[in-house]
């Protein structure tokens, strides 16, 4: 199920990391499987680069608060 702040996190990374959506659909499915946070996931995969993840992080702390 994906909910409003997981539509928003697709959406950042597509349009501000540059992910490819197939690349995310990937990962969601893995992060599923192997029950572990997507942002996690996509970087111990490669996806993302530690400033990536932190600049995602940064951007999910923001529409949390």
């Amino acid at each position: 199920m994906i909910n409003y702040s997981n539509k928003k996190m697709i959406l950042f990374l597509v349009d501000e990391i540059g992910l490819q959506e197939s690349s995310i659909e990937l990962g969601l499915k893995l992060s599923i499987k192997n029950n572990t946070p997507l942002p996690i996931l996509l970087w111990s995969y490669g996806l993302l680069t530690i400033e990536e993840l932190d600049k995602l992080y940064t951007f999910l702390f923001q529409i949390i608060l």
